[in-house]
Protein backbone atom coordinates (compact mmCIF):
# COMPACT_ATOMS: atom_id res chain seq x y z
CA UNK A 1 0.00 0.00 0.00
CA UNK A 2 1.20 3.46 -0.83
CA UNK A 3 0.15 7.18 -0.02
CA UNK A 4 -0.30 9.60 -3.09
CA UNK A 5 -1.10 12.92 -3.04
CA UNK A 6 -2.32 14.65 -6.12
CA UNK A 7 -2.71 18.65 -5.95
CA UNK A 8 -2.00 22.27 -7.02
CA UNK A 9 -1.33 25.12 -4.56
CA UNK A 10 -0.93 29.06 -4.98
CA UNK A 11 2.62 28.35 -6.42
CA UNK A 12 1.87 26.06 -8.99
CA UNK A 13 -1.58 27.40 -10.22
CA UNK A 14 -2.82 30.81 -10.70
CA UNK A 15 -6.28 31.59 -9.00
CA UNK A 16 -8.37 31.25 -12.55
CA UNK A 17 -7.53 27.76 -12.19
CA UNK A 18 -7.49 27.36 -8.64
CA UNK A 19 -11.13 28.67 -8.67
CA UNK A 20 -12.09 26.07 -11.10
CA UNK A 21 -11.14 23.09 -9.88
CA UNK A 22 -11.73 24.24 -6.04
CA UNK A 23 -14.20 21.52 -3.77
CA UNK A 24 -16.96 23.20 -2.10
CA UNK A 25 -18.22 21.60 1.05
CA UNK A 26 -21.37 20.02 0.21
CA UNK A 27 -19.16 18.46 -2.78
CA UNK A 28 -16.52 16.62 -0.56
CA UNK A 29 -18.54 13.54 0.38
CA UNK A 30 -20.05 12.58 -3.23
CA UNK A 31 -16.75 13.17 -4.58
CA UNK A 32 -15.05 10.80 -2.09
CA UNK A 33 -17.96 8.03 -2.72
CA UNK A 34 -17.54 8.62 -7.01
CA UNK A 35 -13.48 8.33 -6.04
CA UNK A 36 -13.97 5.02 -3.98
CA UNK A 37 -16.36 3.61 -6.57
CA UNK A 38 -14.90 4.49 -10.05
CA UNK A 39 -11.09 4.25 -9.19
CA UNK A 40 -10.84 1.60 -7.35
CA UNK A 41 -9.82 -1.35 -9.43
CA UNK A 42 -6.43 -2.49 -10.70
CA UNK A 43 -6.52 -0.33 -13.61
CA UNK A 44 -7.26 2.58 -11.60
CA UNK A 45 -3.99 2.00 -9.30
CA UNK A 46 -6.68 0.17 -6.33
CA UNK A 47 -7.39 3.17 -4.59
CA UNK A 48 -8.84 2.51 -1.23
CA UNK A 49 -8.89 5.66 0.69
CA UNK A 50 -9.29 9.18 -0.01
CA UNK A 51 -9.24 12.29 1.66
CA UNK A 52 -9.61 15.82 -0.55
CA UNK A 53 -8.77 19.62 0.90
CA UNK A 54 -9.92 22.05 -0.83
CA UNK A 55 -9.05 25.92 0.44
CA UNK A 56 -8.29 29.40 -1.38
CA UNK A 57 -5.02 28.25 -1.56
CA UNK A 58 -4.78 24.56 -2.42
CA UNK A 59 -7.28 21.42 -3.71
CA UNK A 60 -5.60 18.63 -2.78
CA UNK A 61 -6.46 14.88 -3.21
CA UNK A 62 -4.90 12.43 -0.53
CA UNK A 63 -4.85 9.00 -1.63
CA UNK A 64 -4.16 4.99 -0.39
CA UNK A 65 -3.47 2.83 -3.35
CA UNK A 66 -1.48 0.14 -4.56
CA UNK A 67 -0.05 1.82 -8.13
CA UNK A 68 0.54 5.09 -7.40
CA UNK A 69 1.35 5.86 -10.78
CA UNK A 70 -1.97 4.22 -12.30
CA UNK A 71 -3.41 6.05 -9.31
CA UNK A 72 -2.01 9.63 -10.27
CA UNK A 73 -3.26 9.16 -13.98
CA UNK A 74 -6.67 7.92 -13.22
CA UNK A 75 -7.43 11.17 -10.83
CA UNK A 76 -5.82 13.81 -13.10
CA UNK A 77 -8.26 12.14 -15.41
CA UNK A 78 -11.20 12.36 -12.92
CA UNK A 79 -10.61 15.65 -11.88
CA UNK A 80 -10.66 17.20 -15.15
CA UNK A 81 -13.38 15.56 -16.29
CA UNK A 82 -15.09 16.37 -12.57
CA UNK A 83 -14.14 20.26 -13.35
CA UNK A 84 -14.55 20.30 -17.12
CA UNK A 85 -11.14 21.11 -17.23
CA UNK A 86 -8.61 19.38 -19.99
CA UNK A 87 -5.91 17.54 -19.27
CA UNK A 88 -3.71 20.07 -20.79
CA UNK A 89 -5.08 22.74 -18.71
CA UNK A 90 -5.15 21.24 -15.36
CA UNK A 91 -1.79 18.86 -15.67
CA UNK A 92 0.81 21.65 -16.01
CA UNK A 93 -0.23 23.15 -12.47
CA UNK A 94 -0.29 19.90 -10.74
CA UNK A 95 2.09 18.01 -8.34
CA UNK A 96 2.09 14.09 -7.47
CA UNK A 97 3.75 12.93 -4.04
CA UNK A 98 4.80 9.65 -3.22
CA UNK A 99 5.05 7.80 0.23
CA UNK A 100 7.48 9.78 2.29
CA UNK A 101 7.19 12.67 0.03
CA UNK A 102 3.37 12.54 0.89
CA UNK A 103 3.77 12.62 4.14
CA UNK A 104 6.47 15.65 4.35
CA UNK A 105 4.05 17.92 2.32
CA UNK A 106 1.09 16.80 5.03
CA UNK A 107 3.03 17.91 7.59
CA UNK A 108 4.87 20.61 6.26
CA UNK A 109 0.92 22.05 4.99
CA UNK A 110 -0.45 21.80 8.74
CA UNK A 111 2.71 23.73 10.44
CA UNK A 112 1.95 26.60 7.82
CA UNK A 113 5.49 26.08 5.77
CA UNK A 114 3.68 25.73 2.76
CA UNK A 115 0.77 28.19 3.30
CA UNK A 116 0.65 32.28 1.47
CA UNK A 117 1.16 33.22 4.82
CA UNK A 118 3.93 31.25 6.33
CA UNK A 119 3.13 29.92 9.74
CA UNK A 120 -0.31 30.86 9.65
CA UNK A 121 -2.37 28.64 12.30
CA UNK A 122 -5.71 28.38 10.04
CA UNK A 123 -4.50 25.62 7.75
CA UNK A 124 -4.60 23.24 10.91
CA UNK A 125 -8.38 23.80 12.12
CA UNK A 126 -8.85 23.10 7.25
CA UNK A 127 -7.30 20.00 7.64
CA UNK A 128 -9.32 19.20 10.52
CA UNK A 129 -12.61 19.30 8.63
CA UNK A 130 -11.44 18.05 5.70
CA UNK A 131 -10.41 15.06 7.71
CA UNK A 132 -14.09 15.00 9.48
CA UNK A 133 -15.62 14.99 6.14
CA UNK A 134 -13.36 12.41 4.93
CA UNK A 135 -14.38 10.17 8.16
CA UNK A 136 -18.18 10.74 7.60
CA UNK A 137 -17.73 9.96 3.79
CA UNK A 138 -15.89 6.61 4.53
CA UNK A 139 -12.88 7.87 3.10
CA UNK A 140 -10.64 7.02 5.88
CA UNK A 141 -8.35 3.68 6.57
CA UNK A 142 -5.24 2.63 8.41
CA UNK A 143 -3.03 4.45 6.22
CA UNK A 144 -4.62 8.25 6.22
CA UNK A 145 -6.31 8.02 9.71
CA UNK A 146 -2.65 7.62 10.90
CA UNK A 147 -1.04 9.89 8.91
CA UNK A 148 -3.50 12.71 9.69
CA UNK A 149 -3.46 12.13 13.43
CA UNK A 150 0.11 12.19 13.27
CA UNK A 151 -0.40 15.30 10.94
CA UNK A 152 -1.79 17.11 13.63
CA UNK A 153 0.46 16.26 16.33
CA UNK A 154 3.22 17.21 13.94
CA UNK A 155 1.66 20.56 13.55
CA UNK A 156 1.67 21.08 17.37
CA UNK A 157 4.89 19.98 18.10
CA UNK A 158 6.21 22.78 15.68
CA UNK A 159 3.91 25.65 16.90
CA UNK A 160 5.07 25.13 20.37
CA UNK A 161 8.57 23.99 19.89
CA UNK A 162 9.53 27.13 17.20
CA UNK A 163 8.71 30.62 16.55
CA UNK A 164 6.96 29.97 13.27
CA UNK A 165 4.43 31.81 13.74
CA UNK A 166 5.76 35.38 15.12
CA UNK A 167 5.90 38.22 12.81
CA UNK A 168 3.47 36.39 11.08
CA UNK A 169 1.23 39.15 8.73
CA UNK A 170 -2.27 37.21 8.48
CA UNK A 171 -4.85 38.09 4.98
CA UNK A 172 -7.41 39.75 7.36
CA UNK A 173 -4.42 41.90 8.72
CA UNK A 174 -3.73 42.95 4.92
CA UNK A 175 -6.82 43.61 4.08
CA UNK A 176 -6.71 46.41 6.67
CA UNK A 177 -3.29 47.64 5.69
CA UNK A 178 -4.30 47.95 2.09
CA UNK A 179 -7.51 49.80 2.74
CA UNK A 180 -5.58 51.95 5.40
CA UNK A 181 -3.19 52.91 2.04
CA UNK A 182 -6.46 54.08 -0.10
CA UNK A 183 -8.52 55.59 2.72
CA UNK A 184 -6.05 56.69 5.78
CA UNK A 185 -8.55 55.89 9.08
CA UNK A 186 -11.49 54.41 8.61
CA UNK A 187 -13.61 55.81 11.08
CA UNK A 188 -15.95 57.63 8.66
CA UNK A 189 -16.39 54.67 6.53
CA UNK A 190 -18.86 51.88 6.46
CA UNK A 191 -17.67 47.88 5.98
CA UNK A 192 -19.46 45.41 4.95
CA UNK A 193 -18.33 41.71 5.29
CA UNK A 194 -19.90 38.95 2.40
CA UNK A 195 -20.33 35.57 4.38
CA UNK A 196 -19.91 34.37 7.98
CA UNK A 197 -17.20 32.08 8.20
CA UNK A 198 -14.39 31.92 9.94
CA UNK A 199 -12.45 34.20 7.38
CA UNK A 200 -15.03 36.76 7.35
CA UNK A 201 -14.82 36.17 11.60
CA UNK A 202 -11.10 37.54 11.54
CA UNK A 203 -11.26 40.03 9.00
CA UNK A 204 -14.74 41.48 11.10
CA UNK A 205 -12.14 41.31 14.14
CA UNK A 206 -9.29 43.33 12.56
CA UNK A 207 -11.44 45.84 10.87
CA UNK A 208 -13.05 46.69 14.11
CA UNK A 209 -9.95 47.28 15.95
CA UNK A 210 -9.98 50.35 13.60
CA UNK A 211 -13.40 51.96 14.61
CA UNK A 212 -15.23 52.34 11.28
CA UNK A 213 -18.26 54.16 11.38
CA UNK A 214 -20.00 51.09 10.83
CA UNK A 215 -19.70 47.15 10.06
CA UNK A 216 -22.60 45.43 8.57
CA UNK A 217 -22.97 41.55 7.94
CA UNK A 218 -24.72 40.29 4.96
CA UNK A 219 -25.30 36.43 4.51
CA UNK A 220 -27.50 33.41 3.16
CA UNK A 221 -28.28 32.20 6.57
CA UNK A 222 -29.55 35.56 8.07
CA UNK A 223 -29.38 33.70 11.94
CA UNK A 224 -25.66 32.86 11.23
CA UNK A 225 -25.30 36.23 10.28
CA UNK A 226 -26.89 37.58 13.42
CA UNK A 227 -25.12 35.52 15.90
CA UNK A 228 -21.52 37.39 13.94
CA UNK A 229 -22.79 40.71 13.84
CA UNK A 230 -23.85 40.43 17.65
CA UNK A 231 -19.72 39.71 18.56
CA UNK A 232 -19.02 43.10 16.89
CA UNK A 233 -21.65 45.43 17.53
CA UNK A 234 -22.50 45.22 13.55
CA UNK A 235 -25.41 45.21 11.83
CA UNK A 236 -26.86 42.49 10.03
CA UNK A 237 -28.49 42.02 6.35
CA UNK A 238 -29.83 38.82 4.14
CA UNK A 239 -27.82 38.65 0.83
CA UNK A 240 -30.58 38.63 -0.75
CA UNK A 241 -30.97 42.73 -0.52
CA UNK A 242 -26.95 43.15 -1.54
CA UNK A 243 -28.00 44.74 -5.02
CA UNK A 244 -29.70 47.12 -3.47
CA UNK A 245 -27.59 48.06 -0.48
CA UNK A 246 -24.26 47.66 -1.99
CA UNK A 247 -23.98 51.61 -2.71
CA UNK A 248 -24.27 52.70 1.36
CA UNK A 249 -20.41 50.67 1.69
CA UNK A 250 -17.47 52.10 1.41
CA UNK A 251 -14.85 48.18 1.76
CA UNK A 252 -16.85 45.37 0.98
CA UNK A 253 -14.94 41.91 2.12
CA UNK A 254 -16.22 38.60 0.32
CA UNK A 255 -15.94 35.10 1.18
CA UNK A 256 -18.29 32.58 0.72
CA UNK A 257 -18.43 29.13 -0.70
CA UNK A 258 -20.57 30.25 -3.50
CA UNK A 259 -20.00 28.01 -7.02
CA UNK A 260 -20.48 31.38 -8.88
CA UNK A 261 -19.65 34.87 -8.49
CA UNK A 262 -22.67 37.13 -6.40
CA UNK A 263 -20.77 40.17 -6.73
CA UNK A 264 -21.56 41.29 -10.62
CA UNK A 265 -20.21 44.07 -12.78
CA UNK A 266 -23.89 45.46 -13.28
CA UNK A 267 -24.28 45.85 -9.24
CA UNK A 268 -21.19 47.69 -8.84
CA UNK A 269 -21.49 49.88 -11.74
CA UNK A 270 -24.94 51.07 -10.20
CA UNK A 271 -23.19 51.49 -6.84
CA UNK A 272 -20.61 53.74 -8.47
CA UNK A 273 -23.40 55.31 -10.70
CA UNK A 274 -25.21 56.26 -6.81
CA UNK A 275 -22.39 57.07 -4.47
CA UNK A 276 -20.78 59.89 -7.36
CA UNK A 277 -17.84 57.86 -8.29
CA UNK A 278 -16.70 57.92 -4.26
CA UNK A 279 -14.27 54.47 -4.71
CA UNK A 280 -14.89 51.21 -3.09
CA UNK A 281 -12.71 48.85 -1.61
CA UNK A 282 -13.36 45.32 -2.26
CA UNK A 283 -11.36 42.21 -0.92
CA UNK A 284 -12.49 38.90 -2.92
CA UNK A 285 -10.96 35.92 -0.33
CA UNK A 286 -12.83 33.39 -1.86
CA UNK A 287 -11.71 30.26 -4.06
CA UNK A 288 -14.09 30.43 -6.73
CA UNK A 289 -13.94 33.84 -6.76
CA UNK A 290 -17.37 36.21 -5.42
CA UNK A 291 -16.66 39.17 -7.60
CA UNK A 292 -16.83 38.87 -11.47
CA UNK A 293 -12.83 39.40 -12.63
CA UNK A 294 -14.50 42.63 -14.76
CA UNK A 295 -15.71 44.43 -11.77
CA UNK A 296 -11.61 45.38 -11.47
CA UNK A 297 -11.28 47.13 -14.59
CA UNK A 298 -13.61 49.88 -13.32
CA UNK A 299 -13.16 53.08 -12.48
CA UNK A 300 -13.03 54.21 -8.46
CA UNK A 301 -12.86 50.59 -7.98
CA UNK A 302 -10.05 48.64 -6.27
CA UNK A 303 -10.49 44.95 -6.27
CA UNK A 304 -7.90 42.33 -4.13
CA UNK A 305 -7.80 38.87 -4.45
CA UNK A 306 -6.30 36.27 -2.48
CA UNK A 307 -3.40 36.45 -4.46
CA UNK A 308 -3.63 39.64 -4.50
CA UNK A 309 -3.02 39.90 -0.56
CA UNK A 310 -0.31 37.22 -0.86
CA UNK A 311 2.10 40.08 -2.07
CA UNK A 312 1.38 41.85 1.24
CA UNK A 313 1.91 38.78 3.64
CA UNK A 314 5.46 37.84 2.53
CA UNK A 315 6.65 40.89 4.58
CA UNK A 316 8.13 39.18 8.10
CA UNK A 317 9.19 35.84 6.21
CA UNK A 318 12.81 36.39 6.58
CA UNK A 319 12.39 37.04 10.28
CA UNK A 320 10.74 33.39 10.63
CA UNK A 321 13.76 31.18 8.16
CA UNK A 322 15.53 30.02 11.47
CA UNK A 323 12.00 28.73 12.81
CA UNK A 324 11.77 27.41 8.99
CA UNK A 325 14.86 25.86 9.86
CA UNK A 326 13.74 23.94 13.41
CA UNK A 327 10.62 22.81 11.97
CA UNK A 328 11.93 21.07 9.05
CA UNK A 329 14.13 19.51 11.48
CA UNK A 330 10.97 18.37 13.42
CA UNK A 331 9.41 17.31 10.35
CA UNK A 332 12.17 15.09 9.16
CA UNK A 333 12.36 13.40 12.60
CA UNK A 334 8.37 12.54 12.13
CA UNK A 335 8.92 11.35 8.35
CA UNK A 336 11.40 9.03 8.99
CA UNK A 337 8.78 7.77 12.04
CA UNK A 338 6.42 7.67 9.66
CA UNK A 339 8.32 5.75 6.99
CA UNK A 340 9.37 3.48 9.95
CA UNK A 341 6.14 3.01 10.45
CA UNK A 342 5.13 2.08 6.40
CA UNK A 343 7.96 -0.41 6.37
CA UNK A 344 6.51 -2.09 9.20
CA UNK A 345 3.33 -2.60 7.58
CA UNK A 346 4.66 -4.07 4.53
CA UNK A 347 5.80 -6.87 6.67
CA UNK A 348 2.53 -7.25 8.29
CA UNK A 349 1.07 -9.89 5.52
CA UNK A 350 4.44 -11.91 5.15
CA UNK A 351 4.37 -12.05 9.37
CA UNK A 352 0.92 -13.32 9.43
CA UNK A 353 1.79 -16.27 7.05
CA UNK A 354 4.49 -16.88 9.48
CA UNK A 355 3.02 -17.01 12.17
CA UNK A 356 0.12 -18.99 10.94
CA UNK A 357 2.21 -21.46 9.00
CA UNK A 358 3.97 -21.73 12.71
CA UNK A 359 0.90 -22.24 14.61
CA UNK A 360 -0.62 -24.94 12.15
CA UNK A 361 2.87 -26.95 12.70
CA UNK A 362 2.58 -26.74 16.23
CA UNK A 363 -1.20 -27.71 16.83
CA UNK A 364 -0.29 -31.27 14.53
CA UNK A 365 2.90 -31.99 16.91
CA UNK A 366 0.95 -30.73 19.70
CA UNK A 367 -2.24 -33.15 18.66
CA UNK A 368 0.25 -36.30 18.62
CA UNK A 369 1.48 -35.21 21.53
CA UNK A 370 -1.95 -35.54 23.65
CA UNK A 371 -2.17 -38.60 21.34
CA UNK A 372 1.34 -40.54 23.24
CA UNK A 373 0.07 -38.98 26.58
CA UNK A 374 -2.87 -40.19 26.24
CA UNK A 375 -2.37 -43.66 25.54
CA UNK A 376 0.32 -43.95 28.36
CA UNK A 377 3.58 -42.31 27.33
CA UNK A 378 6.33 -40.89 29.83
CA UNK A 379 5.34 -37.47 29.98
CA UNK A 380 9.28 -35.93 29.67
CA UNK A 381 10.20 -37.89 26.50
CA UNK A 382 6.87 -36.87 25.23
CA UNK A 383 7.51 -33.38 26.00
CA UNK A 384 10.90 -33.59 24.73
CA UNK A 385 10.33 -35.41 21.82
CA UNK A 386 7.65 -32.33 20.93
CA UNK A 387 10.28 -30.21 21.52
CA UNK A 388 12.62 -31.82 19.03
CA UNK A 389 9.99 -32.01 16.31
CA UNK A 390 8.79 -28.70 16.31
CA UNK A 391 12.03 -27.01 16.00
CA UNK A 392 13.26 -29.55 13.60
CA UNK A 393 9.97 -28.24 11.79
CA UNK A 394 10.19 -24.38 11.81
CA UNK A 395 13.74 -24.48 10.94
CA UNK A 396 12.66 -26.94 7.57
CA UNK A 397 11.27 -23.89 5.76
CA UNK A 398 14.92 -21.44 6.57
CA UNK A 399 17.80 -24.96 6.23
CA UNK A 400 15.52 -25.40 2.64
CA UNK A 401 15.80 -21.90 1.47
CA UNK A 402 19.59 -21.85 2.32
CA UNK A 403 20.02 -25.11 0.31
CA UNK A 404 18.35 -23.48 -2.36
CA UNK A 405 20.69 -20.67 -2.50
CA UNK A 406 23.04 -21.41 -5.28
CA UNK A 407 19.75 -20.96 -7.60
CA UNK A 408 20.58 -16.94 -6.95
CA UNK A 409 22.85 -14.36 -7.83
CA UNK A 410 26.26 -14.16 -5.55
CA UNK A 411 24.73 -10.72 -4.55
CA UNK A 412 21.55 -12.44 -3.37
CA UNK A 413 23.31 -15.06 -1.54
CA UNK A 414 25.36 -12.75 0.43
CA UNK A 415 22.38 -10.60 1.52
CA UNK A 416 20.53 -13.92 2.53
CA UNK A 417 23.51 -15.35 4.94
CA UNK A 418 23.71 -11.72 6.19
CA UNK A 419 20.14 -11.61 7.07
CA UNK A 420 20.24 -15.49 8.75
CA UNK A 421 23.63 -14.53 10.87
CA UNK A 422 21.78 -11.06 11.87
CA UNK A 423 18.62 -12.76 13.26
CA UNK A 424 20.36 -16.09 14.87
CA UNK A 425 23.88 -14.79 15.83
CA UNK A 426 23.67 -10.88 16.52
CA UNK A 427 20.13 -11.50 18.65
CA UNK A 428 21.81 -14.36 20.63
CA UNK A 429 24.93 -12.18 22.19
Amino acid sequence: MHLLTLGLNHTTAPLTIRERVAFGPDEIAATISKILLRLSGVESGEISEVLILSTCNRTELYVACEDPDLAQGALETFLAEEKGLRLTELTPHTYALIDNEAVRHAYSVASGLDSMVLGETQIVGQMKKAEKAARSAKGLGLMLNTLFQRTFNVAKEVRTATEIGAHSVSMASAAVRLANRLYGELTDLNVLFVGAGEMIELCAAHFSAQNPRSMTIANRSLDKGEALAARFGAASMKLADLPNRIANFDIIVSCTASALPIIGLGMIERAIKARLHRPIFIVDLAVPRDVEEEVARLDDVYVYTVDDLGQVVQSGKAERQAAVVESQAIIDRHVREFSDWLQARSAVPTIEVMCSRAQELAQRDLLIAKRHLKHGADIDKTLDRFAHDLVKKLLHDNLTLLKDAHNLSATERDHLCQAFKHFYLERKR
